[in-house]
């Protein structure tokens, strides 16, 4: 025994000591420590570098898109006292050319004077051909925007000019030479008679067609002016005819012709306007002006393109009118807008000529800029003590004002007053049209167009997209990730997750392609058998599972556990291809042989081939990957121990999955129907392709639409940079960023207290 325990003592050894202090092991502690502190810097960096980013992208948006609510500037010049005013007459109307250079001075001499829009130096004078010992006793021009000017004279005769200017360049130097022509001769129109001054006038080209009115006293003169050429002789024949309307029982103070021809508006008494026909030779109404009986219209004129009248009155305030049909389809004169520029009266008021804003100014001097369609107010200020008269530019950045013998030059810089929050998100009542609507139409053909800019159909547009591709994709693609994740089994698992997710790899032209150029024209020609697809595929699954659960146990061993969803291929292949098969059956049946002409006409709704129920399911086939591959993640990382606890309690698969498995991934899949919602609201180019881009506010599934992303996609290279359409483009990206990280923090609040109250299971 004592050998066998020397042997032993002799056998047992202490055990070895590593020494963890070796210069090796010391290196690589060094190095992992660097690892660990690089690793951190750089995910902290990182992150820095995220959210400064994102913050950058506010700011420029931001940068882009704050001057379309800037108001306007007015910068005077020094005023200028020119030696040509001590003989220059009464001035009856100012102007200024195209670039600024040279402004044109009418007076009641009949003299027409050109000056130096700068330093006011005369540059020519013309006298008007009108008979001696005759005065200028109105004046009015055409359509804003079209030089032609007509002056009515002490004897009852209209002359019409033309001012133009010449743009040329000698020994290289940009040299504008005005000029006066006579379009329709030298000789004046004889409008009255009896040679009564004409006190107003005014004048309206369109064709070959030139409408003259005026007035003289109570009394309307109307006549229209036809010329002809001859293509193969060039001679050119004239016609003129009388056109006799129903006579005015008050004092006339202004008379427009719509620039169809068809109305004319005649301003008189106090405050009333009377609208004839001049196609029926009839008087279509009588309209009261201003509510306040005591105040009376003091200036008024015609907006670019002819349609609106502004009406400005003695208390300082000012209207848009327009005509507008009433609920029984006739057309009236309507009020539309109101503007406030001060107490004191309004004297003139000038429209600009490229967009539907107008300049007035009171008796005080005061000048006032607005723009109609936005409803803005965009400047008050004081020019000039007293009453005056100025020239707006055709550009609307230069006003000239002439008051007691002395010219004003002033600089209005306005460069975005079309947009205001009321024109972006309200209803607008544009003209021609019979009532206020929300209209995106940013672009037109003819020069007189006002842009419409609201961004509530596009963003309605983007809603509706998302609505219906969520309601596609978000039952599917949960309930297909709650089953792969807690019944499939592993190994039909393992197969269908990475199929299920290459389909997010496909690229959204492609399905975007497909949806407009096949999808499209195949569910319109295959309406009923879609519906019956969506309708019978659920029940068909019912059903299956029903009859399954009916089949002998010893058949249903047969297939393993977990695999039972295979049996559900050939069921679902099957109802899709008698839903299909039956279509035009039971479109003859039900629907009279053609489902889309009896939604139309029955039913009265508009369908469009390319509908919000192609882009449902297009988007919803793309939106599917995204929340299944998230929310079937979140199911099958629930802890394996509550699933077996809450079976072991006694539960069923199915008690266990809708109690414990999905309230504890809950905060997953909410964050996967979050991420989906996002990726709906972003796409871009399904709805481009699949939606016929029509920016229409109607949540009919068969009606098209148009989204922020996609409108900001098609729209901004044609956009001019700087301009309100391209910064409104702009605006539509920034509400789209907006809409994005406001959800996406709601639903990470939601998604943390979600994962907060179920973290006990």
């Amino acid at each position: 025994m004592n050998d066998l325990a020397n042997s032993t003592m002799t056998t047992t050894s202490p055990p070895k000591r590593i020494d963890f202090n070796t210069p090796e092991l010391q290196r690589k502690r060094r190095i992992r420590a660097l690892k660990d502190r690089l690793t951190r810097w750089y995910v902290f960096i990182g992150g820095l570098a995220v959210l400064g980013a994102i913050t950058l992208i506010f700011f420029f948006l931001g940068y882009v898109v704050l001057p379309l609510f800037q108001g306007a500037s007015l910068t005077a010049e020094k005023s200028i006292t020119p030696a040509w005013m001590q003989d220059a007459g009464k001035p009856l109307m100012i102007s200024v050319e195209e670039q600024n250079q040279v402004g044109m001075r009418v007076s009641d001499k009949g003299q027409v004077l050109f000056f130096n829009a700068q330093d006011a130096t005369e540059l020519s004078r013309v006298n008007l051909p009108i008979p001696a010992g005759t005065t200028v006793t109105s004046i009015s021009k055409d359509q804003p925007g079209i030089p032609l000017v007509i002056v009515g004279l002490s004897n009852g005769q209209a002359l019409v000019f033309r001012h133009t200017y010449k743009v040329t360049y000698p020994d290289g130097k940009k040299t504008i030479s005005p000029a006066l022509e006579y379009p329709y001769g030298e000789a004046p129109i004889n409008l009255d008679e009896q040679g009564r001054a004409l006190e107003h006038v005014n004048l309206n080209t369109a064709d070959s067609t030139l409408v003259v009115a005026g007035s003289t006293g109570a009394q309307l003169h109307v006549l229209a002016l036809t010329q002809e050429e001859n293509m193969m002789t060039g001679e050119v024949t004239s016609e003129q005819r009388s056109i006799e309307l129903p006579q005015m029982t008050e004092p006339v103070k202004a008379i427009y012709i719509d620039p169809r021809q068809q109305w004319l508006y005649v301003i008189n008494g106090r405050a009333q306007a009377d609208v004839f026909s001049l196609r029926d030779k009839s008087l279509n109404g009588r309209y009261k002006l201003l509510e306040n009986a005591d105040a009376e219209v003091t200036a008024s004129t015609q907006l670019v393109g002819g349609i609106s009248l502004i009406i400005g009155d003695s208390s300082g305030g000012l209207a848009q009118w327009f005509m507008a049909r009433d609920p029984d389809g006739e057309l009236r004169l309507k009020p539309i807008r109101s503007f406030q520029m001060g107490s004191a009266p309004i004297v003139e008021i000038t429209a600009e000529e490229r967009r539907k804003g107008f300049v007035a100014m009171d008796a005080s001097g005061k000048l006032g800029v607005f723009h109609s369609t936005a409803h803005r107010t965009l400047l008050v200020n004081q020019v000039v003590d007293g009453q005056g008269l100025f020239g707006l530019s055709p550009r609307a950045n230069r006003v000239i004002v002439e008051q007691g013998g002395k010219i004003l030059p002033l600089v209005l810089d306005n460069p975005h007053p079309e947009v205001s929050w009321s024109a972006l998100w309200s209803k607008v009542w544009y003209e021609n049209y019979d009532e206020p609507k929300y209209v995106w139409q940013s672009t037109a053909a003819n020069t007189d167009f006002e842009p419409k800019l609201s961004l509530s159909p596009l963003t309605f547009g983007t809603l509706k997209a998302a609505f219906y591709a969520m309601l596609l994709a978000a039952p599917l693609a949960v309930a297909a990730a709650i089953y792969t994740a807690y019944f499939m089994a592993p190994g039909m698992r393992r197969k269908v997750k990475p199929v299920i997710e290459l389909m997010e790899a496909m690229p959204t032209v492609i399905l975007g392609f497909f949806a407009g150029l096949f999808l499209a024209p195949y569910v319109e020609g295959h309406l009923p058998g879609i519906f019956s697809l969506l309708m019978l595929v659920p029940i068909g699954i019912l059903v299956a599972g029903f009859a399954w659960s009916r089949l002998p146990e010893s058949l249903r061993l047969r297939v393993p556990d977990g695999w039972e969803s295979a049996i559900l291929i050939p069921v679902i292949l099957f109802v899709g291809w008698l839903s299909l098969f039956m279509s035009p059956h039971l479109e003859a049946w039900f629907f009279g042989g053609d489902m889309r002409m009896w939604i139309s006409h029955d039913l009265g709704i508009t369908y469009d081939q390319r509908n919000a129920l192609v882009v449902g399911l297009a988007m919803g086939f793309a939106v599917i990957p995204n929340i299944y591959s998230i929310a079937e993640d979140a199911v099958f990382s629930v802890p394996r121990g509550l699933t077996l606890g809450s079976l072991a309690l006694g539960a069923t698969p199915w008690q266990t999955m809708t109690r414990v498995v999905i309230l504890t991934a809950s905060p997953g899949i909410f964050s996967a129907l979050m991420i989906g919602m996002g990726r709906a609201v972003g796409e871009t180019m399904i709805v481009l392709m699949a939606t016929g881009n029509t920016p229409v506010m109607e949540m009919n599934l068969f009606e098209g639409l148009r989204t922020l992303a996609a409108n900001v996609a098609v729209e901004m290279p044609e956009s001019e940079v700087g301009g309100s359409h391209y910064r409104v483009l702009f605006l539509s990206a920034l509400v789209l960023l907006l809409f994005t990280f406001i959800m996406n923090t709601l639903a990470e609040l939601i998604r943390q207290r979600l994962r907060k109250k179920y973290s006990s299971l």
